[in-house]
This record gives structure tokens, sequence and C-alpha cells, in this order.
């Protein structure tokens, strides 16, 4: 299984060349298994995949884990949604009392869009999910409410063996310095557990995280701390805050990592960054 980090920044996207290291595109990645494909987000990083070369087929499936502005603007530049002939599935939050297909035509209709949602020329699906495990071509699927604001989902993909949990907007403990003792209290423990690959949000440093509580977001040092909890066997950084440059970003990593004693392995998410589970 590979997985393809389109867009690692988080809350809008930026093209200062103090953001070129990690990338500016907002969160997108691409989950891999020979011929099968799942796009996981719909930043603008979604508009770095070519989908004339990767995508031949008719079916493009792209699953949301929330409607932030940063995890759906690229759907409006989508070019299958745009294809006549090609079928696309969105899948997303439920846990509203809107349908999910209502809320997106809010981003994707006038004055925000020129056409509504509705008129797209390609075939669109839109699928809620909730708390469920399903199968999807090769990969199994679990999906989970997670602490962000908003209906939120965080995933989980497996393929044969290996398994990739990704979590890229969290907060799973608000306010305290440190997780909970007991794991049924921790925001998406179970989806983590004992996963190949962790991709989870550390948008914040330890110093700033205390004027952000309640945000949905974690520091370095949560990250780490629940990656170590849930026994994940190794990290990606998620997530960076646009506002720091990237010298600045990679100061806050190295003063954590000096600082730190986990045995697992991590780093900061890289945009263009193909890993191999």
């Amino acid at each position: 299984m590979r997985v393809r980090l389109h867009g690692t920044r988080g809350a809008y996207p930026t093209s200062s060349v103090e953001n070129q290291t990690y990338g500016g595109n907002t969160p997108c990645i691409e989950v891999i298994d020979g011929s099968q494909r799942m796009i996981l987000d719909a930043g603008t990083g979604i508009l770095e995949i070519d989908f004339n070369r990767d995508y031949p087929e008719k079916r493009i499936d792209i699953f949301l884990t929330h409607l932030h502005m940063d995890h759906i603007q690229g759907l409006a530049f989508c070019k299958p949604l745009f294809t006549p002939g090609k079928e696309v599935h969105i899948w997303g939050p439920g846990g509203s009392s809107e349908p999910l297909i209502h809320r997106l035509n809010r981003f994707l209709s006038p004055p925000l869009f020129p056409i509504p949602l509705r008129d797209v020329p390609s075939k669109l699906e839109v699928h809620e999910l909730s708390e469920e495990s399903f199968t999807f071509g090769d990969f199994k699927v679990t999906t989970e409410f997670i602490s962000h604001p908003g209906p939120t989902l965080g995933y989980r993909v497996q393929s044969a063996s290996k398994t990739l949990t990704y979590i890229p907007d969290h907060e799973p403990i608000i306010g305290k310095e440190h997780l909970y003792t007991t794991d049924e209290w921790i925001s998406g423990y179970d989806l983590a557990l004992h996963a190949d690959l962790l991709i989870h949000d550390s948008q914040y440093s330890k110093e700033e995280y205390p004027n952000k509580i309640g945000w949905g977001h974690s520091s370095l040092e949560m990250a780490a701390e629940f990656c170590s909890r849930t026994q994940a066997k190794r990290l990606i950084l998620f997530h960076h805050d646009p506002a720091h440059p990237d010298t600045v970003r990679t100061q806050m990593f190295e003063d954590f990592m000096r600082d730190t004693s986990y045995s697992f392995p991590m780093e900061l998410a890289v945009q263009g960054r193909e890993i191999e589970i």
C-alpha cells in the first residue's frame, strides 16, 4: 500500500516562497494498492492528481473528513466533476440535520461558485457515512467521528496486512496537557490502534496550544503522545500552519525531537512525497 501526499497544509493554501519545503496545498492524500485507489479529502492538493493518467476508469471516489473549506476547496476545480461520462462518488460525514449534498451545495453554488452542484456534467453520487466499517474494493474502510468542530470523520484503511489511519484535524483531548489514562475516553483511539502509518494533525507548538484550546487541532507533543498511546508504528505530522514559515516549522520539530524519547519514527509531512507502507 502506498500513500501520496498531495496537500499537507492546514487552514488555507499558501504559495509563499517560505512555505515550499513542506508544500502549500491544503489536505489531500491518495491511497494506492495495485489498481485500487481512493482519495482522502479534497483540499487544493487534489489539483495535483493527474486524473487522465492515474484514473483511466470512469469512477472516482473522494472521501471527505469534514466540510471545512481547506478540505473541500479543491472540489470546485476538480476536473472529473466537470467531465461528462465520469462517475464521481463523494463520501463524507453524516451526523447533521441537513443532508451532506445540501451542505456541499452551499459552497458549490452561486454566489460562491458559478453553477450549482446539481448542474455538474459528471454523474455525481453523494454518500453519507457515520461510524461504520465497509469494504471498498480491496480496502476495508472504518470511519469514526472524532473531536473537531462540526461532524468530522477519521479514517482507518486496511489492505492485506497493512493499515493507514488518517486523522488530519483532531484534538484527542481538549484543554489537558496529557491524554486521559482510560483509552475509551481518547477520541480516535480505535482508529489508530496498531496502525502501520498514522497521519495526524500537529498544527501547533506546545506553547501555542493553550491559546487554541477547543479549536480542534493538536500540538506536536499531543500527536506524538496519541501515536505512542495507540501503538501506531510510524507518525507523519500533518496539517502545517500556513502562518509558520517552513524554517519555523522545522525548528519547532527539531526542538520537539530534542526533548522527546519516543522510539517510533516520526517526520513532518512533505507535499509530493509517496510513502510505502
